[in-house]
């Protein structure tokens, strides 16, 4: 199942000493993405909170390959301070909350920091001269879920059942009220990405479901696994990355671009939560997991999945690993992490990977 249609990588050349802006670097896929920019030869630039102790942030240095300003983009005096001595050329936009569980908790620090958040990043880069390109990352949850066997595409109507997803879709509105209002005559091309659920060694995050597996397993502990039945579609972060990347490349050379795009897997990817999870089970020497018949928790969609087929004819990118090579260099990440190998020396192994099965 390898190799399935990928045309496009990350051109080193391109990044080569550009003035790229990472926010939320601190987070899981933010270090994967400070780490691949560093990688090839991008000046990267990070704002975000202060990382977990127990974090890919930390445990792989990133702060060593990336310059990195601890703030929170929801003070926008410091926000415009930041962004105008970094002057970046290429921005990220990933810091969020990111976990539906935790909207449900704290839903006005969830649409305070989505929202808000979004509009003060977009407001401090309109005094950057050299600015080129702008992605900001939402969620696959940006839509209004149905529940029903169609996936979605990008014209497709934006909503929310729960804090976090109308707190997405709703920065996904006001994204296309800065471009429509100033953007467009600013020159600049200011995108969405909207992904689907993505594994990888080095998220320690609550409430996912091969983290949690992880933490349980190296414990020596039964996983309760909630939803077993949900299906969603399980992407690799590093081919989830290689979309953003590709895409931000075709901004700065499109002038009429795709406003928006889907980065999910392939049909092979698309998998309930127990296929993944005994999948990752046995991988990681037949660990225990415990399936919840009664629905726990809140509300969490049962059925969502998404059509990439415009990135794929857009961009020329697809699916590089299968959902199986995915899980099991996630749980070798994990094993050989607690087995006390370096972070970095994983991640850059998880790289050296991906690079060598793209054609160049």
């Amino acid at each position: 199942m390898e190799g399935l249609g990928i045309k496009r990588v990350p051109q080193a050349s391109f990044w080569q000493g550009k003035r790229v802006l990472v926010t939320g670097h601190t987070g899981f896929k933010g270090s994967w993405l400070a780490l691949w920019l560093a990688r090839m030869g991008a000046d990267v630039f990070g704002i975000a909170l202060p990382a977990n102790s127990n974090s890919l942030y930390v445990h792989a240095g990133i702060n060593t390959c990336c310059h990195s300003h601890i703030a929170d983009i929801r003070d926008i005096s410091n926000l415009r301070s930041l962004i105008a001595s970094i002057q970046p050329e290429i921005v990220f936009h990933l810091a969020a909350q990111a976990l539906v569980r935790e909207g449900y908790e704290r839903p006005t620090e969830t649409s305070t920091t989505n929202i808000i958040g979004t509009v003060n990043v977009l407001e401090s880069l309109r005094t950057c001269p050299a600015l080129k390109v702008v992605l900001c990352i939402t969620t696959d949850k940006v839509y209004h879920n149905k529940e029903w066997v169609w996936a979605y595409r990008e014209s497709d109507r934006l909503g929310g059942y729960d804090p976090y997803s109308a707190s997405k879709a709703a920065a996904e509105l006001m994204v296309d009220a800065y471009r429509t209002s100033f953007y467009e005559s600013m020159g600049v091309s200011l995108a969405t990405a909207r992904a689907g659920n993505v594994i990888g060694g080095g998220d320690w995050s609550k409430d996912r479901l091969l983290p949690d597996a992880a933490r349980a397993w190296s414990r020596g502990e039964v996983l309760a696994v909630r939803r077993p039945n949900s299906i969603r579609p399980w992407q690799h972060v590093l081919d989830c990355l290689n979309g953003y990347l590709v895409y931000a490349e075709y901004l700065h050379s499109e002038k009429n671009y795709v406003k928006s795009l889907n980065f999910g897997p392939d049909s092979f990817g698309v998998a309930t939560v127990k296929e993944v999870i005994t999948t990752a089970s046995q991988l990681y020497k037949k660990a225990p997991c415990h399936f919840h018949d009664v629905l726990m928790g809140p509300h969490e969609a049962g059925l969502l999945m998404l059509d990439s087929a415009l990135a794929k004819q857009t961009l020329g990118v697809s699916t590089l690993w299968s959902l199986e090579t995915s899980i099991r260099r996630t749980m070798a990440w994990y094993q050989a992490f607690n087995q006390g190998g370096s972070a970095s020396e994983l991640c850059q192994a998880d790289l050296n990977a991906l690079e060598a099965a793209c054609p160049h």
